[in-house]
């Protein structure tokens, strides 16, 4: 029986086991193995709220383990560190606990086709400073890591005597894109619901300063204008202060240094201003990458080796016609999952497959539990900005429609009722 093995459980890794696993494992066509070095998984598009404390990780994290037995692949835990083509064998280094001892041994799992998608890492393009100073949202454990950063700012402010300093309570975000906008929006939420649970010496509008800087000339660069307005002015609606075409050149553990002589002072500095796929993915022999380390495929996902396959932020697909390749966005890998589950079958039986085909629903940004602004795209809605209430349920949407795919209907529709319960029964911002 053929062994398929997916690397990395993130949107698209976990989207493509659970397709596979449901369509061929349970009929022992395919057998499925899903490898990540966590235990669990959280749909990457809601960290911001993670960090935030809007959002319970513990609460909403989906098990691996469970999901394998639910839907007939396998789970491994690991993390892949190389690759042996020649033996067809992925090399998986061993996982640790925090006093370093060992969980897992450092192995090797055989495989006859293989699916890396292991997603992407923050880019610091090399800045001083960032690398000793900053947090990137890359995972849920950077994102549980900066909200006990978060609390603790905030209870050592509501107990101090003395005046706040300069950058106490400031949070500088440095990138204008989703992950940067949403992230200023939702601790201004976060900074209002804390002062309701008795953190009543702290003004969440006065106290929390919040700074976005973007080094290109507006926030979300790679959408439309139009959007990148919108979304602009809501921002300053909210408090957010927006500098745009200004480069941060140093970071210390004060603030940030921006292009210009302008000083930013921040007890608590995010960076999500690029992306790069993991580095270990360049010492693939064989294999071409972009420069920024993505994997090169072809118009059915394959790269230079027709058993080895990349989706999602890892990958770098160009269609044909196009100077650059797929946005790395959640939409693109999923529709390559979808096109993977339901092609790779008659890849492995020596079929040709129809080209992959990237097809852009457009755009939605969450500013808040009760307010988003999108731009929706497609036979349906032709090119429709929406904002308030209807583009906030739009972007509720897409997290269903993971749990969809992940879960099937009737269980996402009970998963669904679930979670809007127990977010009525808990606090609506975690507080430890």
């Amino acid at each position: 029986m053929p062994h398929v093995v997916v690397v990395g459980g993130g949107a698209g890794g976990l989207e493509l086991a659970s397709r596979l696993g449901r369509r061929a494992g349970r009929r022992e066509r395919i057998r499925v193995t899903l490898v990540d070095a966590s235990l669990t998984h959280l749909w990457k598009p809601l960290l911001h709220e993670v960090a935030a404390g809007t959002l319970d990780s513990g609460a909403d994290a989906l098990d691996y383990l469970a999901q394998a037995r639910q839907h007939g692949f396998t789970y491994q835990l690991g993390r892949m560190v190389g690759l042996d083509r020649g033996r067809r064998r992925v090399r998986l280094a061993a996982i640790t606990d925090e006093a370093g001892r060992a969980l897992v041994p450092a192995r090797e799992l055989d495989y006859d086709w293989l699916v890396l998608a292991v997603g992407s890492v923050s880019n610091d393009f090399g800045t001083p400073g960032v690398a000793e100073h900053c947090v990137f949202l890359d995972d849920a454990a950077a994102a549980e890591r900066f909200q006990q950063m978060l609390m603790r700012a905030l209870l050592g402010a509501q107990l101090q005597e003395t005046p706040l300093a300069p950058e106490q309570l400031s949070v500088a975000i440095v990138g204008g894109g989703a992950t940067g906008v949403e992230l200023a929006a939702e601790l201004r939420s976060a900074a209002r619901k804390a002062a309701g649970y008795g953190l009543d010496r702290i003004d969440p509008e006065r106290d929390l300063t919040l700074t976005v800087i973007e080094a290109a000339e507006r926030i979300l660069p790679a959408l439309s204008p139009g959007l990148s307005a919108k979304t602009h002015a809501r921002l300053e609606e909210l408090g957010v202060r927006v500098l745009t075409g200004r480069p941060v050149t140093e970071v210390t553990d004060r603030g940030m240094h921006v292009e210009g002589g302008e000083f930013v002072p921040a007890e608590l500095r995010v960076w999500s201003a690029g992306i790069r796929a993991p580095a270990w993915l360049q010492e693939l022999e064989g294999l071409a990458t972009t420069r920024s380390g993505q994997l090169v495929v072809d118009e059915c996902l394959r790269t230079a080796d027709p058993r080895v396959f990349a989706l999602g932020d890892c990958a770098a697909q160009t269609p044909p016609g196009a100077d650059r390749p797929l946005p790395p966005r959640a939409q693109t890998a999923s529709q390559q999952a979808e096109y993977l589950a339901r092609h790779l079958p008659a890849l492995i039986a020596g079929r040709t497959p129809p080209p992959f085909v990237y097809r852009d629903y457009g755009s939605l940004i969450s500013l808040t539990e009760r307010h988003a602004v999108g731009r929706l795209m497609g036979s349906v809605f032709g090119n429709w900005m929406i904002e308030g209430l209807l583009a906030r349920a739009a972007y509720a949407s897409l997290y269903r429609k993971h749990l969809a795919v992940v879960h099937g209907l009737p269980r996402m529709l009970l998963i669904s009722t679930l979670q809007w319960l127990a977010r009525r029964t808990r606090p609506r911002l975690k507080l430890h």
